[in-house]
C-alpha cells in the first residue's frame, strides 16, 4: 500500500461537537462512531480524542525538533499503524462501556 495514502497530519472532527465522524487525513474519513464510544475516559479524556491529540505532527517552538508519528509507521513498516490503532480505540472504547454498563450496580448498606 502506499504509504503516503495512510499519512497523518492531524485527525479533527467536520466541526465542532460532530464526533460522529474523524477526518484522519484529506483521503480517510471515520465515520458512524457511535457517542458511546467516547465515554471511555482515560485521565479526564476520551480514550479516542486522546489519540487524535497525541498522533499528529507536531513542531517543538523551542527547540524546533518536528514529532512525526508517522515516522514510527514507516520504521515497523506498517502504514496503516495510526488508523488500525485509531480504529481499534474505537472499537475498544464501545466494547468497554458496554461491559461497564452491564455490570450489576454495587449496593451499600
Amino acid at each position: 500500500a502506499d504509504s503516503g495514502f495512510f499519512r497523518v497530519q492531524k485527525m479533527r472532527f467536520p466541526k465542532k461537537g460532530k464526533t460522529d465522524t474523524i477526518i484522519y487525513n484529506s483521503k480517510i474519513t471515520v465515520s458512524n462512531i457511535p457517542a458511546e464510544a467516547y465515554e471511555y475516559v482515560v485521565n479526564g479524556k476520551s480514550a479516542i480524542e486522546w489519540i487524535m491529540e497525541r498522533y499528529q505532527v507536531k513542531t517543538d517552538k523551542k527547540s524546533g525538533i518536528k514529532n512525526d508519528p508517522n515516522d514510527w509507521a514507516d520504521e515497523v513498516g506498517n502504514p496503516r499503524y495510526i488508523l488500525d490503532l485509531l480504529l481499534s480505540i474505537i472499537n475498544v472504547s464501545v466494547q468497554t462501556v458496554d461491559l461497564v454498563n452491564g455490570l450489576p450496580k454495587l449496593e451499600f448498606e
